[in-house]
């Protein structure tokens, strides 16, 4: 074990499992280093079905801003398109989508840089975790080590992982922002109820990271609070923080309504961001205390997989001293995974070490469970769930040239690539992820 002390930590990211080399490098200097294909769950065809699924390949784009931009195209609104996950922005990917518009209509969208495939009607539209998985190319170009020095650090690591089964299945960089990590902290003001906070840590609130326009925006607005003068020097490409400013400008002081004008998926990020966060600070403790991530404890709770193979997210079974054999066969044979709570409303934590370690997280936090209740925003409230604590990886393989690194991978849905190759680089700088 590693300690991560770089501006990885501040999304929860505190340590790496192995404790070799790090490559360095860094990712997605151009789109086509970082391929992302669905492993799809194909709804079933129906000729007479209300709905077009669709592969839709895009590169560099944003998911909130394609499902705006083929709603334009389209002429339909936002809620009448359909998909599974969220993918990378600065990547190549490919993926499902569902349209409740005629197959010929969406076979004719003409966006930059994206193309539509094999349409065809089926009688229901796809929702997110309508997929199995996730398919990685992905090139680490820039690494500090070349030659031997660089493939023996991918062979040392890559037989760590194997050991263990997986790697720390922390939520990754994308799920918070890499330029301006504060997705989660706007989900932690939501749910404390500070709305006006919420709204400024989002449209305010600064970083270094991004460019000087943007950042005098955002300080100006948190100087003067006047969003009527706001519109007139935010950048136009800050097109939800334009959202924002526009409505407190038309309705001065109503925060709540604020954050209800941007995308749902968009409102709801927010909070799961906040869960992530957590979720990452218990993964990054149960590491730092020498708890395996591989074996169940008594207390622990463990994740049946259902008919693919997958964790049952939402049914976590209790491991007890009683059945603590039977699931520890079940966890080494792939037939369950050990869980760690994404708290929420209705959350009932883990027992023995791992309890003791949620229930740290969450009091240090100062959250209470009925703080996800969130009336006000009903997109933003969550019943919590699990997820599971090691992310398996299927097909490694690497290619080292002289200062880069080819790899491909699958995982499992909600799995994130950029979490498995920190272990390798180590970098710890959220750009370079």
């Amino acid at each position: 074990m590693l300690e991560c002390s770089s501006r990885e930590a501040v999304i929860g990211l505190e340590v790496y499992f192995s404790d070799t080399t790090g490559i360095g490098g860094r990712l997605k200097r151009s789109p086509e280093d970082f391929l992302v294909e669905e492993v799809s769950s194909f709804p079933e065809r129906n000729d007479s079905g209300p709905y077009t699924i669709a592969q839709v390949t895009a590169q560099n784009w944003e998911m909130n801003r394609l499902v705006r931009e083929l709603s334009k195209a389209l002429g339909i609104s936002r809620d009448s398109i359909g998909f599974a996950g969220t993918k990378d922005k600065r990547a190549i990917t490919t993926q499902l989508m569902s349209f409740q518009a005629p197959v010929d209509q969406v076979m004719g969208v003409q966006i930059h840089q994206v193309s539509v495939e094999g349409a065809y009607r089926a009688k229901k539209p796809l929702t997110i975790g309508d997929l199995v998985g996730n398919r990685f190319r992905i090139l680490v170009k820039e690494t500090a080590l070349s030659g031997d020095d660089l493939r023996s650090s991918l062979d040392e690591t890559a037989a760590a992982l194997n050991q263990l089964g997986g790697y720390p299945n922390f939520f990754g960089v994308q799920r918070f922002g890499a330029v301006r990590p504060v997705t989660h902290e706007v989900g932690k003001w939501i749910v404390k109820g500070d709305f006006e906070r919420a709204v400024m840590t989002y449209a305010g609130n600064p970083v270094p990271q991004e460019s000087e326009a943007t950042r005098e925006a955002r300080k100006r607005l948190d100087e003067n609070r006047d969003f009527s003068e706001a519109l007139s020097y935010f950048p136009r490409t800050l097109t939800f923080e334009r959202m924002v400013i526009g409505f407190l400008a038309r309705n001065p002081g109503d925060y709540v309504g604020a954050i209800q004008v941007l995308p749902p998926n968009l409102q709801m990020m927010f909070v799961h961001a906040y869960q992530s966060y957590l979720f990452n600070l218990v993964v990054s403790e149960r590491v730092r205390r020498g708890l395996p991530l591989n074996r169940p404890l008594v207390g622990d709770v463990v994740l049946p997989v259902d008919r693919q193979g997958l964790p049952d997210h939402d049914h976590g079974v209790p491991v007890t001293s009683k059945n603590l054999d039977l699931v520890e066969r079940q966890v080494r044979n792939g037939r369950a995974y050990i869980g760690g709570v994404l708290f929420g409303s209705e959350s009932v934590l883990s027992e023995g070490a791992m309890g003791e370690i949620e229930r740290l997280i969450i009091e240090r936090e100062g959250l209470e469970a009925k703080d996800f209740m969130v009336p006000q925003l009903h997109q933003c409230s969550s019943k919590g769930s699990w997820r599971e604590i090691l992310g398996r990886i299927k097909d490694l393989r690497y290619e080292a040239a002289e200062n880069s690194v080819a790899f491909s991978f699958e995982l499992n849905k909600g799995c994130y690539a950029t979490s498995l190759l920190r272990e390798f680089m180590k970098k710890g700088e959220l750009m370079d992820y």
